[in-house]
């Protein structure tokens, strides 16, 4: 088979390239290994965060922000809900890493806000519990999205726009030359002029000779009920994260509000341990369950409910946990991954820059402090 621009993966990134290079009217064909939507790799667990007030780096602030009116155009296109908005807190002491980066991007970009002292926080916010030393911040441009149903939209929308989805197919190759690039898959040929490759945790064994320093681990998602759930619904209980400080070195837990009006979910950002992606561990174990019991007795104390269902993803980090994104050095080749478990909130405009990247070689979008050749020997250490 042959195309213009072959995407391979339409998980959480390949289906938003696919869509954007469809609308314009572009030649393009997915490779799947499973099918949009999958629970087998990043792209799933119910909900997913998107917030404004960036405290991973103020450089991420233009990219959200372009972000949310392209979830809306995918929204009106398929004619189902994915994004809700509900606030958010990140909640920490003033000069940990969580407010202090948040606070950045705010003033960097004048984002509205308010930093809520522990006082305000019980008063406002009453389902958390912070020490004196703490505060809250408080942004209202922040909300959940639908992971499972946004990958299915918007890869049916790009086969309605007439691109074309193979799945049920594991790439084996990808052999980029000056003359374009051939992949192999499951005994198939497929060629094109370009390729943009978006596979997760598999990116790394998938392209071995980038070198690319890409860490896959197992993170674990869990649902509690709350005895009286109304407190947690999406009015009233924002997304958080709080920089848990019992030794100052503790992970971010994260809360998200009962979707379904009964289960909130809870658990850590990226403490998982190393994970092979064709092997990953999804038996959720009490040595799972009790870090995150002890996260909410200290800092949700009524959210006391039994655990109703668990869930295993897998992160896949860079050394520095920023993304990778464009040019990785080999011609007619796209790469995006290392998402870092912060990268869902993007999908729409990154597939906008990979769709720019593969049909003029270049973006309007700030991206040069992604570059895949950072971590080459002429570029390491350098982040734009």
């Amino acid at each position: 088979m042959t195309t213009d621009v072959l995407v391979v993966g339409a998980g959480t990134m390949g289906s938003m390239a696919l869509w954007r290079l469809a609308r314009r009217g572009v030649a393009a064909v997915g490779l799947e290994q499973f099918a949009p939507g999958h629970d087998r790799g990043s792209g799933h667990g119910e909900s997913r965060v998107i917030r404004t007030a960036y405290f991973e780096g103020p450089e991420y602030v233009p990219l959200v922000r372009a972000a949310f009116p392209l979830w809306r155009e995918l929204e009106a296109e398929a004619g189902v809900e994915l994004l809700t908005m509900t606030g958010a807190l990140m909640i920490g002491r003033p000069d940990g890493p969580l407010v202090a980066g948040a606070l950045r991007s705010v003033r960097e970009h004048g984002l509205d806000h308010e930093l809520l002292s522990s006082a305000e926080m019980a008063v406002r916010f009453p389902q958390h519990r912070l020490d004196s030393a703490e505060v809250g911040l408080w942004e209202a441009a922040a909300g959940l999205l639908r992971p499972e149903r946004a990958i299915r939209a918007a890869a049916e929308r790009a086969v309605a726009l007439g691109a074309e989805l193979v799945t049920g197919v594991r790439v084996t190759a990808i052999e980029p030359g000056p003359e374009g690039v051939t992949v192999r898959a499951d005994g198939a040929v497929y060629r094109a002029r370009h390729a943009i490759v978006c596979a997760g945790p598999w990116l790394g064994g998938m392209l071995p000779g980038l070198g690319l320093p890409l860490a896959v681990t197992r993170q674990v998602m869990l649902w509690f009920s709350a005895p009286d759930p109304e407190p947690f619904r999406p009015g009233r209980f924002p997304i958080s994260i709080h920089e848990w400080e019992r030794d100052r070195d503790g992970p971010h837990g994260y809360a998200l509000p009962a979707l379904d009006g009964s289960a909130v979910k809870v658990g850590f950002h990226g403490d998982g341990r190393p994970a092979d992606p064709d092997a990953l561990d999804r038996a959720v174990t009490e040595a799972d369950v009790a870090p995150v019991r002890a996260f909410m007795a200290d800092v949700l104390p009524d959210l006391t409910g039994p655990l109703v269902r668990s869930a295993v993803c897998m992160y896949t980090s860079t050394p520095d946990e920023h993304f990778v994104v464009g040019p990785a050095g080999l011609p007619n080749l796209t790469v995006l991954g290392g998402f870092s478990g912060h990268g869902f909130k993007f999908a729409p405009v990154l597939g906008e820059v990979a769709a720019d990247l593969a049909l003029q070689g270049g973006t309007g979008y700030p991206i040069a402090g992604f570059s895949p050749l950072r971590f080459s020997a002429a570029g390491r250490g350098r982040r734009g």
